[in-house]
């Protein structure tokens, strides 16, 4: 005889990227007698499988009577099946909810309290309200140096991590906020080549038009599991994966994606996801690339040496050494913001062409000089100029194809459907370009999740041009995205500032 609170299980694929949701009729029978109502978080169980989710209510007929639909994540984690029979219950009171209320009244969390928070919203107990609370709590300084390692530890506690050995391993990371600043594919290539191990798990956008793992899936397959990364960089010195793939610093995925929708940009979060993650990937020795600028995601000096001092010093504690490159983040990086663009200007720089941008070039030779210098056969002076040379003689394009060859192979870049040139209104040199803008208008054409959208500089800062000058070619994959986006700009939304001759 069924239960009286079990109900069949629909496939109604509903993407709540990691919020586990269970969508339930409003004249469910489960709900009339457990008085389970909207936003509830309820007990999910499959046989010896369960899981927490916030219930969503239903008032039509999609759903059969008698069903549940599960958002397309919750139905992966409780390994369901069409119709298999689940049974419903109130979820259990959270316990950690405690420390987050009294993080909000302005108490210090102690390590174990961090810990238990960290540890339920990995397991899914949280739901999307309760992390926001969470990082709420936590933004604005509100975090001190103590807590700020606590959460680093805690976030590789509840991780899988590599290990490389008691070799050198480097890494490099980019604080973020300039579009077009791609230097990663070409920093890996240069480090690898010269005989350093460098297994760069990168990431999706979150706020951007590309993340590092967007563009290098132009190229070749990102998504590896933890036997092929090692095979890779093994075979290789170094890979260029996506870190959603394997569960490096799992909760940092599910707190990132909450900061985005709150854009929320909190200094201790930031620290304990970039620790997190190069220390779970088995890093002993990392670069952080930290572009300042007035509009970049840090944006004065005394931010940056804020950041700066809570990464190395965290570093230091959890058993790394960090060093922090403060960088121009004034304007954007190379010529082409999303995907398939990025990807163009890597391979320009790699291939050495002579229309690659010199801006990438020279940055990416910067941030790998240093890195270099973490050998010990490196002299501190000589990495720029070592990096330099690994790049001009082809080492570093012949190590890139090898990565991409030995993570699945190497594709062609796709090119976009339709495009349409922004004219300069006047005559003048280009005083600003602004990031957050032209990132918008990227992402207004598509990109990250459409490959050729995006934007095309055709001038930098200092740049002297005439009326009816291009300025940036927006780069579309349909009509409807290039009237979208055109419409923003029709809004007076200029993201070129040009000061009239």
């Amino acid at each position: 005889m069924r239960q009286s609170n079990t109900l069949f299980l629909q496939r109604i694929g509903i993407d709540s990227y990691k919020e586990s949701i269970i969508y339930m009729r409003s004249d469910c029978h489960v709900c009339r007698s457990e008085g389970i109502t909207a936003h509830a978080r309820v007990q999910i169980s499959l046989g010896a499988r369960s899981i927490i989710a916030t219930l969503n209510m239903v008032n039509s007929n999609i759903l059969a009577k008698d069903h549940a639909g599960l958002s397309e994540y919750a139905w992966n984690l409780l390994g369901a099946q069409e119709n298999d029979l689940v049974t419903i219950s109130h979820a259990k009171p959270i316990s950690s909810l405690s420390f987050v209320r009294s993080k909000i009244y302005g108490n210090s969390l102690s390590s174990d309290n961090i810990q238990r928070i960290i540890n339920d919203i990995t397991a899914g107990s949280y739901s999307d309200i309760h992390i926001a609370a969470f990082l709420t709590a936590c933004a604005g300084g509100r975090m001190d140096l103590t807590e700020i390692t606590d959460l680093s530890r805690a976030m590789i506690n509840v991780g899988e991590r590599l290990d490389w050995g008691n070799g050198l391993v480097v890494d490099k990371h980019c604080v973020g906020g300039i579009p077009g600043n791609r230097t990663t594919p070409i920093v890996v290539s240069i480090v690898a080549a010269f005989g350093l191990t460098i297994p760069k798990t990168s990431s999706r956008a979150i706020t951007s038009p590309a993340g590092t793992a967007d563009t290098m899936e132009v190229l070749c397959p990102v998504e590896l599991d933890i036997k092929r990364i090692r095979q890779v960089v093994e075979q290789e010195n170094g890979c260029i994966v996506w870190g959603g793939s394997v569960a490096l610093s799992p909760a940092d995925d599910v707190l990132i994606q909450v900061e985005k929708a709150l854009d929320l940009d909190s200094e201790g979060q930031l620290v304990a996801s970039v620790l997190s993650k190069k220390i779970s990937a088995g890093s002993n020795c990392v670069l952080i690339d930290m572009p300042v600028g007035e509009t970049a995601k840090v944006r004065t000096m005394e931010t940056a040496k804020i950041l700066k001092n809570y990464l190395v010093t965290v570093g230091a504690t959890l058993g790394i050494f960090v060093k922090v490159h403060i960088s121009d983040g004034s304007q954007p990086v190379g010529r082409g913001i999303g995907p398939a663009l990025e990807a163009r200007d890597i391979l320009a720089v790699l291939r050495r062409d002579t229309i690659a941008p010199l801006d990438l070039r020279d940055r990416a030779i910067t941030l790998a000089g240093h890195i270099l210098e973490f050998s010990p056969d490196v002299p501190e002076g000589q990495g720029i100029v070592l990096a330099q040379n690994i790049l001009d003689s082809g080492r570093a394009w012949q190590k890139f194809q090898a990565i991409c060859e030995a993570q699945g192979g190497m594709r062609e870049i796709p090119i976009s459907p339709f495009t349409h040139i922004v004219h300069a209104p006047n005559g003048g040199v280009i005083t600003s370009i602004d990031n957050r803008k032209i990132a918008k208008i990227a992402k207004l054409a598509g990109a990250p999740y459409e490959k050729t959208a995006g934007v095309d500089l055709h001038i930098s800062v200092g740049d002297k041009i005439d009326k009816g000058a291009p300025l940036y070619s927006i780069h579309t994959g349909s009509s409807g995205e290039m009237s979208y986006t055109l419409s923003f700009l029709v809004e007076s939304n200029h993201a070129v500032h040009i000061r009239s001759d």
